[in-house]
């Protein structure tokens, strides 16, 4: 007896259906009108998309993009050239030993003594905080905040921000 089933079924199989015919359940795919979705009235795009012919977006750092001519934020779009970029490090790393090993290092204490005190040396590095950068130039301003959770997410955005002012 076959336990697994056939992967080319037969006729008599009820998910067999040649091809083009309805299976049997929902409304056929020629009667289905709809599945669009359609925005709310009113609705703008936080960020409208470049006009045809414009160059398009390098990088983003946050809500911010940047392309070579235009920095992109959603108060709106304006020259990169004589901008300003700022970025304020708000983030923060702690060490400290994780509950896991305070909790073997009690257990295992009390059957090896001195060894299960070596679980007390086990650290664990945790980052917490964001980073905001800020563009101004050409009479507008704009500031994002974007969450940090490992040390090296702090480096990408100061090299992303570094990239904005070589072009600025």
């Amino acid at each position: 007896m076959n336990q697994y089933p056939n992967p080319h079924p037969g006729q008599g199989e009820p998910w067999h259906q040649p091809s083009g015919q309805n299976p049997g359940w929902g409304v056929p795919p020629e009667q289905h009108h709809g599945g669009a979705i359609e925005p709310y009235g009113g609705y703008q795009p936080a960020v409208p998309p470049p006009p045809p012919g414009e160059d398009v977006p390098l990088g983003t750092i946050g809500e911010i993009a940047f392309s070579q001519h235009t920095v992109i934020t959603p108060v709106g779009r304006f020259p990169i050239r004589g901008t300003v970029w700022t970025v304020n490090d708000m983030s923060r790393t702690d060490r400290a030993t994780p509950t896991w090993a305070v909790i073997v290092a009690i257990l295992v204490f009390w059957w090896t003594c001195l060894l299960g005190l070596l679980f007390l040396l086990v650290k664990e590095e945790k980052t917490t905080g964001h980073v905001q950068v800020s563009v101004q130039g050409h009479d507008k301003h704009y500031t994002t905040s974007i969450m940090v959770t490992h040390p090296s997410m702090v480096g990408q955005i100061h090299q992303q921000v570094n990239y904005a002012r070589n072009l600025a």
